[in-house]
């Protein structure tokens, strides 16, 4: 089993450890390319090279997502995602058939290695300057204050999704759905499943359900694709404009409402069923004795609509002006810069945010509590100017404007390919 193994050799999954005791078998990127499908998947971490054919759909955060990285490099992923290496690196164990050969690099393609090696040493920095340790005061405030301020929670379960407050994963999860659930009336399992693929891919079609809006809204290379293949469902050359109408006032009201409910549905999440029922009744109940069955509907309707319009604007300014494309391949840190900008920072800001106007940061390091984004940032920034990336900041208003720019820059995209002959 020692030695490279033979092109064309392990054709199908394999899953299993190597023999006990024996050398590990080599690879080199040439045999792990085509290990990209469902149910014959590979994954490389830390130049190990292990086969999840089979155990991918008990993957804890989803077969989906972690199949967004097969036949990849996924070392920086994997590390950005889990908290405890330790405890994680159990499960993988049984899973392991080889390792890369000595003469192959770490990561497939034309990837920048010392960028790779850089970032990763940036990492370890932030390790030892603590900047994943959470503030227990910090998420005290934040909890005190959103339960007078509702709206809020929604960042604060965004944090608790990315296992940032508590050191314990089980902590994490049960805050979570008490937060999302109770408070929001919304699936944490569901959040985080479609959450995680945008943290994998941002800004990549098929793999990031944020960008994945066509035939509604197009973005980036779909507005070619859609002008060159004659397709008009809307007249998306006015699409910056339809937007004030779909966008921001129905995401959370009809578009996340309906996926919430199709996903705990399909994928029987009852505990969650459960919890989103625990909203509904809580709301009710509360204002049933002041308001007719009618009153609280659109009491609800118009809380949604509020807190939808606050959600796309915050959420999307930091991404929809970026590179949005089909899958590139790149490092994690160049792929996360590609797809993510900053908007300047004040107290206001960080607050009305979430800290998320620090999206460069917390796309490199998902799991770290964000009240040390301000402090590992001019780390970023270095990392950034030493390999002539770019470290987008941008004003708040001028961040909102760009939104509508690119939607309406890509409208007219396709439209000129729409109208080529």
């Amino acid at each position: 089993m020692g030695g490279v193994a033979e092109p064309g050799g392990e054709p199908g999954p394999r899953e299993g450890p190597a023999r006990l005791g024996a050398p590990l078998p080599t690879f080199c990127w040439e045999q792990i390319r085509p290990h990209n499908l469902p149910g014959d998947m590979w994954l490389v971490i830390e130049r190990r090279v292990y086969d999840i054919s089979r155990w991918a759909q008990r993957h804890p955060g989803g077969s989906r997502l972690i199949g967004h990285l097969g036949a990849e490099d996924a070392t920086d992923a994997f590390h950005a995602f889990h908290r405890d290496l330790n405890f994680v690196r159990k499960f993988l164990q049984p899973l392991l058939i080889g390792q890369l050969a000595p003469e192959e690099p770490s990561q497939d393609g034309s990837q920048n290695a010392q960028l790779v090696e850089d970032f990763r040493a940036l990492h370890q920095a932030a390790k030892d300057m603590k900047l994943f340790e959470a503030r227990p005061t910090f998420f005290a405030f934040l909890l005190g204050h959103i339960l007078a301020m509702e709206a809020q929670s929604w960042y604060l379960q965004h944090d608790l999704g990315h296992a940032s407050v508590f050191r314990k994963s089980w902590w994490n999860n049960l805050a979570q759905q008490f937060v999302m659930g109770q408070l929001k009336g919304f699936s944490a399992h569901w959040w985080n499943f479609r959450h995680f693929q945008h943290h994998a891919k941002p800004n990549i079609f098929s793999k990031d359900p944020d960008v994945t809006l066509a035939p509604v809204f197009l973005l980036g290379e779909s507005s070619v694709e859609y002008g060159r293949k004659k397709r008009r469902y809307l007249p998306y050359n006015h699409q910056h404009l339809y937007f004030f109408l779909i966008g921001p006032p129905l995401l959370t009201l009809v578009n996340f409402e309906v996926e919430n409910l199709a996903y705990m549905l399909v994928c029987m999440q009852w505990r969650d069923l459960l919890w989103a029922a625990s909203f509904y009744s809580r709301f009710f109940l509360s204002y049933l004795p002041f308001y007719s069955v009618s009153g609280v509907l659109l009491l609800f309707v118009a809380v949604r609509v509020l807190e939808s319009h606050w959600f796309v604007w915050i959420t999307q300014m930091n991404h929809i002006p970026k590179e949005i494309g089909h899958e590139k391949h790149r490092d994690w840190a160049s792929s996360q810069l590609a797809a993510t900008c900053n908007v300047e920072s004040s107290l206001f800001m960080d607050w009305f945010s979430g800290h998320l106007n620090f999206q460069i940061e917390h796309h490199l390091f998902p799991a770290m509590p964000r009240h040390n984004y301000h402090r590992v940032a001019p780390l970023v920034q270095a990392l950034c100017a030493k390999h002539g990336l770019v470290y987008e900041v941008k004003p708040f208003l001028t961040a909102l404007v760009d939104i509508v720019g690119s939607l309406k820059k890509s409208g007219n995209v396709w439209l000129e390919a729409y109208l080529q002959q």
